[in-house]
């Protein structure tokens, strides 16, 4: 029985495509959703960009404050999609949603933790990241998700354009 769902997005260039697989999994089980963002840690070479400029104590704040603005930005970005994708008559499916939440770290490793953290019953993630070709099979984060999840994953397909040609 699937009573819980958590819904991995990149915010992607198919994230209203993976969204919409969600909400109609959520809607055919009767089930809660959860949705998951991660943001990758910052690398070396913008560490040190940002050391050149800041003092420690401006770069400790930028670390703590800094990042909890662009987190709640993220969070907000989330939720004005899908209340942008729904519309007005979506309201039944927004109650649906449990939380966004956005989390620095590995996106592999924070969606299968928030698995788990959550005891969800179904992750459900897109096959590519931000628009990844059609000559790679699967994403990464997708392929680690795959491997390595202990529950059930739905997993939604790169989105083809079919040429007139293919039928």
């Amino acid at each position: 029985m699937i009573r819980s769902m958590l819904y991995a997005t990149d915010l992607g260039l198919y994230a209203p495509v993976v969204m919409q697989h969600a909400l109609e999994m959520a809607r055919t089980f009767n089930a809660d959703l959860y949705v998951v963002h991660a943001v990758e840690p910052m690398g070396l070479f913008a560490e040190s960009v940002l050391q050149s400029y800041l003092d420690e104590q401006a770069l400790n704040e930028f670390h703590s404050q800094g990042l909890n603005t662009v987190i709640a930005s993220i969070e907000q970005r989330v939720l004005d999609s899908f209340r942008e994708e729904l519309g007005e008559e979506g309201a039944l499916d927004l109650k649906r949603i449990q939380a966004v939440r956005v989390l620095q770290g590995d996106p592999s490793q924070v969606i299968l933790d928030q698995a788990q953290k959550l005891s969800v019953d179904l992750l459900i993630v897109g096959s590519h990241s931000h628009g990844a070709g059609a000559e790679t099979p699967l994403g990464r984060t997708a392929a680690r998700v795959l491997q390595l999840s202990k529950v059930p994953v739905y997993l939604v397909p790169l989105v083809q354009r079919r040429r007139q040609g293919d039928r």
